[in-house]
């Protein structure tokens, strides 16, 4: 005897089976739909499900009739993301730096549900061949919004920020005291989230890293530093950065062998400008960066197809870095 709570909810129970256990490669046919319905204690026979099919249909279920043989198929066609972006969405979720292990298994397993079951085994497949670095800040999924609410309502928040000790515990920064800011911009730089905002007290911009950011609270203050940011390139901004390390901004002149070329271009954009030098296999290009130990560094990681030239205090920090280097290893 069919449960008449169920029967009510039959068209409901009918999309859900077809959406989790049917797609392009995979169909049912109508006994196997009757069944599965029936083990929900839903009656069903042909002549209804055929009307309940159109049903779906005008409701926008793109369900499709296929034969095979002497068997009919039913699945769901089109649906609102494609298999493929649904597994760039899931590399992106496991690639993040800034969401936990905990959190990204969570968020793949609700992508999971936008396809079949047999779909979402392949999506599980793409979770096993990547195993990265995640952030061990289970807050920072929530951080993000909270910093989104505030730039919408236009209001300073606060929050306490810490750094990690040797024994992998959070150490709040400056002894535990509250930092009141004016957030104005989310910046994504080396897969991490950073906070642009204003310090009113300090009267300069100031930028935190989301993932390091604790108790962030909305508070009722209106926020400060609008003709500031009005006046900024944010974009060029977080290109100078250089992985949200200190130091003024400095135009940099920096030589480089043309294979170099693409590498100069991924880090600071295509609208630099390079220019051919007396050497053909050479050109050059001037940037402007945050110098700091970080963008020397990198300076140093590319070899010997990369050298700054200029200007001559920033050659003279290059050449000091260096010689810090050797002594240290010496």
């Amino acid at each position: 005897m069919a449960k008449s709570g169920n029967q009510k909810t039959k068209l409901l129970h009918l999309q859900k089976i077809l959406l989790e256990r049917t797609d392009d490669d995979h169909g049912m046919t109508m006994p196997e739909i009757i069944d599965a319905l029936a083990a929900l204690d839903i009656k069903a026979d042909r002549k209804t499900l055929y009307q309940d099919f159109e049903e779906l249909r005008d409701f926008g279920l793109d369900i499709i009739m296929e034969k095979r043989g002497k068997q009919t198929y039913y699945h769901v066609g089109e649906r609102p993301y494609e298999l493929a972006e649904l597994k760039l969405l899931v590399d992106s979720v496991q690639a993040a730096k800034f969401i936990s292990e905990k959190k990204s298994q969570a968020l793949i397993k609700k992508l999971e549900g936008l396809v079949s079951r047999e779909e979402a085994k392949e999506l599980q497949r793409q979770v096993l061949i990547t195993g990265r670095v995640k952030t061990m800040n289970e807050s920072v999924y929530y951080n993000v919004d909270m910093i989104h609410n505030a730039i919408r309502l236009d209001r300073e928040i606060t929050f306490q920020y810490f750094q990690w000790n040797v024994d992998k515990e959070m150490q709040l920064r400056k002894d535990g005291a509250t930092y009141r800011v004016s957030p104005w911009s989310l910046l994504w730089d080396d897969e991490y989230y950073y906070l642009a905002a204003y310090d009113k007290e300090a009267g300069i911009i100031k930028h935190y890293r989301v993932d390091k950011m604790l108790r962030i609270r909305i508070e009722e203050s209106p926020r400060a530093g609008r003709d500031v940011f009005d006046r900024m390139d944010l974009s060029a901004y977080s290109k100078s950065l250089f992985g949200m390390f200190g130091g003024d901004p400095v135009k940099v002149r920096i030589e480089a062998r043309n294979e170099m070329a693409g590498v100069l271009i991924d880090r600071f954009g295509k609208d630099i400008i390079l220019s051919r030098t007396d050497d053909p296999d050479w050109f050059l290009t001037t940037v402007e960066v945050r110098v700091s130990r970080l963008f020397l560094g990198w300076i140093f990681a590319l070899g010997d197809g990369v050298r700054i030239t200029g200007p001559a205090e920033v050659v003279d920090m290059a050449r000091s870095e260096a010689e810090r280097l050797v002594a240290q290893y010496s």
